[in-house]
Formats: structure tokens, sequence, C-alpha cells
């Protein structure tokens, strides 16, 4: 049943967010022909690796799913977020490397199609995540024993 939860999680939210909108914002643009653009793959394929290491330390710290704050009335079909912040794996380097994991995505698209219109969503994309970890995330995860010490240690977004 985790399985089939972080699954429909990875459906709603970074689906929607990494493939339904660009393939909106793609509509009617034929591809190029520049074979070079290939080089999109590389950031497309890190950052598809890198949300399904997030979702898996998910899935093996709590057995749940990041409760966006959009999901959480949705608790009863995606399961509940872990009892305790999960720190490990690319949690060490970053408080948030599953919002970095789909923004590399969207931006490797927009190489691989040469889109202007990708590139800025994907800026639009990292705008609206901070805006949601700085002043949603952030206070709920505030109210866990050991969020403070974690956020003394490892940066918001990029590594050390």
């Amino acid at each position: 049943m985790l399985i089939v939860r972080a699954i429909l999680f990875t459906i709603l939210v970074p689906g929607m967010v990494a493939m339904y909108i660009p393939s909106l914002l793609l509509a009617g643009t034929a591809p190029a022909s520049d074979s070079w653009r290939f080089l999109g793959l590389l950031p497309i394929a890190a950052g598809v690796l890198g949300y399904l290491a997030c979702a898996l330390e998910f899935l093996l710290r709590g057995g749940g799913t990041p409760a966006v704050f959009f999901t959480r009335p949705l608790r009863f079909l995606l399961g509940e977020e872990p009892k305790t912040v999960v720190q490990t794996a690319l949690y060490q380097r970053s408080r948030n490397p599953m919002y970095l994991s789909v923004i590399t995505v969207v931006l490797g698209e927009s190489l691989l199609f040469e889109s202007r219109a990708l590139l800025f969503y994907a800026l639009f994309l990292w705008l609206m995540f901070h805006v949601v970890v700085v002043f949603v995330d952030e206070p709920h995860l505030r109210q866990r024993p050991d969020y403070a010490e974690y956020c003394a240690r490892v940066p918001r977004w990029f590594f050390r």
C-alpha cells in the first residue's frame, strides 16, 4: 500500500508540475533539431533520480509521503507524513531536495525542447516553491523538536 501511495503522490504532485504543465506549455511547438539539445536529458535524469531517492527516503523513514500543504486533505489516500524530519540521503545536503529535483527536471526539459517558456516556468516554480517553503512548510515543520537543529546544519536549498 505504501508504494501505491508514493505512486499516487508522484502522479498528483511532481507529475503534474514537471510533466503535465510543461506539456501544455509546449503544445503546438515543433521540436528543435539541434543535437546538443539532448544534453537536456542529463538534468532530466538527475532530477528523476533525485526525486525517486527522496520518495524512497520518505517511504523508508516514515512510511508516508511529504505533506505538501494542498495534499494534507488527501491523507486518507496518500498517507501521513513521517513522524520525524527526514534527514538522511539527499536531505543531508539540502532541506528541499525533492523541490530541487522537480526544478532540475523542468530545466532539463527547457534544454531538451529549447523552450524559453519552460525556462521561465522553472524560474517561476523556484519562486513558488521558495514562498511555499518559507511561509507554509517551514512553519509547519518548526513544530517538531528536531527541526531547529536540522536547519542549523543543512541549507534550505543548495548544497554546502
